[in-house]
């Protein structure tokens, strides 16, 4: 394998000094001839010369680098966030490094230290981890964050958040309204924020027409690409196990409904016939099956954009950290909820 090339094999080809190099392949104001600085980018482009970016961030301090931690890729709503991210850090000639933490706070945090490590001075995060010791320690040495999805009370972290509750009210009332009362809410562990806000809006729902919530809640978390698919049919099945059949099922997520809709048709339950389903997110996706899932939608890509402004708002202008934004909650009715009027 070739040694890569470094300034001072470009300055013995070009006969000046190493510095000469550097203030010519920076760009810098520093006055060398244009005859001079033409001979140097006419050697580096020639050998196909690549500048050492982890070094001079070592060296300057600096990295045009924004670091991303999310619980899975897998989940399209996550997916439709980080386009949103990289739009914006294109647009201002920064680089993102994505990390997935596959459920695991653990692993996010050994991220976390990786990054942080390599120079990133910013990190857009959706944290599932309890303990956030350690982001507090890297925060204070100069890590600027900006966390999404699940909310952080802590100083100096910029939040993009969403109206989870309202999100979850306006579902649970929007079945009621179509006629229904036995609404089943089915859900991933309620260990996080987004979760818990959702089904305090479920339960506020329910208590306010006087219905009796059911609630089928998943146990610990393990990753698999499919979990949150293969939740929503488990939760489902259990769910019809317990002899109280529901005409309605919210699920906490739209990756769950998409399960819950599956063990419906295994069992030979029809959608919306027999039994209506709610999804939570928005994602894409919802579009496509049969039939068209009804939804709350959240703006995942500018839930992106917006996060990644902020950050970069600090990093490149030096402006104090925004305390947060609130997104709202918006209804999408397609054809998974049936009308019992």
């Amino acid at each position: 394998m070739k040694k890569s090339l470094t300034i001072h094999d470009i300055a013995k080809m070009a006969n000046v000094s190493s510095a000469t190099v550097s203030r010519v392949l920076s760009n810098s104001s520093y006055p060398v001839s244009p005859e001079l600085r033409s001979k140097i980018l006419r050697i580096a482009k020639e050998t196909n010369y690549v500048p050492n970016l982890l070094g001079k961030q070592l060296k300057t301090k600096t990295s045009m680098t924004i670091g991303v931690v999310i619980p899975t890729i897998t989940n399209l709503f996550y997916s439709s966030i980080i386009l949103g991210v990289e739009e914006i850090a294109r647009k201002n000639n920064y680089q993102v490094l994505l990390c997935n933490s596959f459920q695991d706070p653990v692993l996010e945090d050994k991220y976390i230290q990786a990054m942080f490590e390599k120079q990133v001075r910013g990190l857009v995060i959706s944290s599932i981890s309890s303990d956030k010791k350690q982001l507090k320690h890297f925060i204070d040495m100069g890590l600027n964050v900006v966390a999404f999805d699940q909310k952080m009370e802590m100083e100096d972290v910029s939040q993009v958040d969403f109206d989870y509750r309202k999100g979850g009210y306006i579902a649970t009332r929007h079945l009621i309204g179509k006629g229904h009362e036995r609404i089943a809410y089915v859900t991933a562990p309620l260990d996080r924020p987004s979760r818990i806000s959702i089904h305090e809006g479920y339960l506020t729902a329910m208590q306010e027409a006087g219905f009796e919530p059911i609630v089928q809640e998943g146990g610990n978390e393990t990753y698999s690409g499919t979990y949150e698919f293969e939740n929503g049919k488990d939760q489902t099945r259990r769910l019809m196990e317990r002899g109280v059949r529901p005409t309605a099922i919210f699920a906490c997520n739209d990756m769950m409904a998409f399960g819950v809709v599956n063990e419906l048709s295994t069992q030979g339950v029809k959608v919306p016939g027999d039994i209506s389903v709610m999804g939570f997110d928005g994602i894409d996706f919802g579009q496509m099956m049969t039939p068209p899932l009804t939804t709350v939608l959240q703006p995942t890509y500018e839930m992106g954009r917006l996060a990644c402004n902020m950050l970069l708002d600090v990093l490149i202008d030096g402006k104090k950290p925004e305390a947060g934004v609130m997104l709202q909650p918006k209804l999408l009715e397609r054809e998974s909820v049936a009308d019992l009027r």
